[in-house]
């Protein structure tokens, strides 16, 4: 199993970004899958999740009504539209998806959000 996200960066307050999560190792239409993030001196927190279908999405409070997760089956890609992007938007935000018992990662991807 592998998971690569993709897709960060050094944005403005009030811009946008796209994360990319490209999935490779296991059937990917089969499972949910999420977007965490950890900022510095804080604990990993849940961002955002969707379905295998990608019919079912739950967000985080602090980021609802301005991220917006979605996912290509055919690519086993995973995406996050980030927009009205804040200072405390700033994180690693890390690929997760769970197989059975097994938890898996990506690497993570930077996103600082600052003038």
């Amino acid at each position: 199993v592998q998971l690569v996200e993709s897709g960060g960066g050094l944005v403005q307050p009030g811009g946008s970004l796209r994360l990319s999560c490209a999935a490779s190792g296991f059937t990917f239409s089969n499972y949910h899958m999420s977007w965490y993030r950890q900022a510095p001196g804080k604990e990993r927190e849940l961002v955002a999740h969707i379905s295998g279908a990608g019919g079912i999405t739950n967000y985080a409070a602090s980021v609802k009504g301005r991220f917006t997760i979605s996912r290509d089956n055919a690519k086993s890609t995973m995406y996050l539209q980030m927009n009205s992007l804040k200072p405390e938007d700033t994180a690693v935000y890390y690929c997760n998806a769970v197989l059975g018992r097994y938890d898996y990662w990506g690497q993570g991807t930077q996103v600082t959000v600052s003038s």
